[in-house]
């Protein structure tokens, strides 16, 4: 049987990596060809996101593969994380750095629309979750600055579409990175009017939303010329790197839930349909577009961010690697102090450490004053906003949740893992680790015929990789635990 070889780029928010896949009988194996960091830069008091540096990045993979594999790619195609955009003139030329969603001046635009629009009536025509970096509130932040971006603005194009345009020449928006916005019908699939006339943008700079899994060009010839491949197919991938994870999920049936867990954590369960109730508004949940139609119904929950920032922190006087702090987190006392992850002290602090020692301060707690402690923290106080979301889940979802699947990243932490399963009394199987890279791929294999449903696509990922189960352990002292967690939270909660 012929194999069939793909190239993924995921692009996250704290680094990025170059995938080959191989498909063949029935199988699926990965590769990673180069791995490379992303950051954000301060310029003039705002966060933005380095594109350029990360277009280079991704040159250098296409050279490293052209160099290395004989058989070139049958495709190449790009995920990135959601919300945030590149604004085109009319020349084609990228008019400015992509703004960050952690940009602090999004807590504003965010308050100062609610002024203007009703809460209730965004989120019944969207179905998403209100988060201040939600594209919709970066367009605001603009319109309040009356950005001379937005007077000349011919294009807006979501991250891994900007990477697309970059690669093929192509302006497309993909569905599933488009649904993040909240500015999209997702019923229709189309862009709602009315909100983009309350912005002050022009529906004329709005792409309609492709289908994940389509064909959008081919390398451009300047780009093969430099890197030595060929005009190789890019595909329009489920773009929202989220997307590409949960449609790697090794799961059939129904009964499940899902943890996309890395830097941020998005929980949730598979529906068929957009599910947008004043329940769901009241427990502020998302619906994001997935592959084949599918509805991503979830919640953002900070994630392992908490441990990158402390780790960051730490290395300036004393290296130590993910590992090593999960390894003495282990033998630390346990459940010494809580937080809540989503507090938005924990959103870009100049400190994390220190920012969590205070938080627990504040609401009468015993301080962690180790590393090790402070990382024991960060995981129990996950694991129990998982069950906290979970509970929410249960009381709006159609059908019942008898098992979580972690993929992503955040699955190699076997001490989080084990400490969802404890928390949520559920067993949690673990892997792929690099679910949104293959989901990327199974986008491609999709768009190029070699794979018929998001049916078959589940069904290779799950032979191609090697789970792992966690039980259930300790209920007793996690249902306490979690009760004492609930409280703080109410405590921390500005009066």
């Amino acid at each position: 049987m012929s194999s069939h070889q793909f190239l993924a780029f995921d692009l996250g928010a704290e680094s990025g990596r170059a995938i080959l896949g191989t498909l063949e009988s029935g199988k699926l194996v990965i590769k990673e060809i180069s791995r490379f960091p992303n950051s954000t830069i301060w310029l003039f008091g705002h966060l933005y996101w380095n594109i350029f540096n990360l277009f280079e990045e991704i040159k250098k993979a296409l050279k490293i593969f052209a160099a290395e594999i004989t058989a070139g790619p049958e495709s190449l195609a790009v995920d990135t994380w959601g919300v945030d955009f590149g604004l085109l003139a009319r020349d084609g030329n990228i008019l400015s750095l992509p703004h960050a969603y952690r940009d602090p001046r999004h807590l504003k635009a965010m308050e100062k629309f609610f002024e203007i629009f009703p809460k209730e009536k965004l989120y019944e025509l969207t179905g998403i979750q209100f988060m201040p970096f939600n594209s919709i509130f970066q367009l605001y932040a603009l319109a309040l600055e009356k950005s001379a971006l937005l007077d000349v603005a011919t294009d807006l194009l979501f991250m891994p579409d900007l990477f697309t345009y970059l690669l093929s020449g192509q302006k497309t928006t993909e569905f599933t990175i488009a649904s993040t916005s909240q500015l999209l019908n997702l019923s229709q699939k189309s862009w709602n009017e009315e909100l983009l006339a309350v912005l002050g943008v022009s529906k004329n700079i709005m792409h309609k939303p492709l289908t994940p899994g389509t064909l959008v060009g081919t390398l451009l010839p300047q780009l093969s010329k430099e890197t030595g491949l060929k005009e190789i197919p890019v595909v329009a991938t489920a773009g929202h790197d989220t997307a590409s994870a949960v449609a790697a999920v090794p799961a059939s049936g129904g009964g499940w839930a899902y943890i996309s867990s890395g830097t941020w954590s998005l929980m949730g369960i598979e529906l068929g349909q957009p599910l947008i109730t004043p329940d769901t508004l009241e427990l502020n949940f998302t619906n994001e577009g997935g592959m084949e139609g599918t509805i991503r119904f979830l919640k953002n929950i900070t994630g392992l961010w908490l441990v990158q920032q402390c780790k960051k922190k730490w290395s300036l006087s004393r290296i130590l690697t993910y590992d090593e702090l999960t390894e003495l987190a282990a033998s630390s006392p346990p459940f010494m102090a809580l937080i809540d992850p989503d507090s938005v002290d924990f959103l870009n602090p100049e400190d994390m450490p220190k920012t969590i020692q205070k938080f627990c301060k504040r609401t009468k707690q015993t301080v962690p004053d180790s590393p090790p402690e402070i990382v024991r923290c960060i995981l129990e106080s996950l694991a129990l906003k998982y069950r906290s979301v979970l509970e929410e889940l249960r009381q709006v979802s159609p059908h019942p949740i008898h098992k979580i699947h972690i993929i992503g990243g955040g699955s190699r932490n076997q001490l989080l893992c084990q400490f969802t399963a404890n928390a949520t009394s559920l067993p949690v199987i673990t892997g792929p680790i690099e679910a949104t890279a293959m989901g990327n791929i199974m986008g491609q294999a999709l768009a190029l015929g070699y794979v018929h449903s998001l049916d078959e696509a589940r069904r290779i990922i799950h032979q191609s990789t090697e789970l792992h189960t966690y039980e259930p352990q300790q209920n007793r002292e996690w249902d306490a635990a979690y009760e004492r967690f609930q409280k703080i939270i109410a405590l921390s909660k500005p009066s």
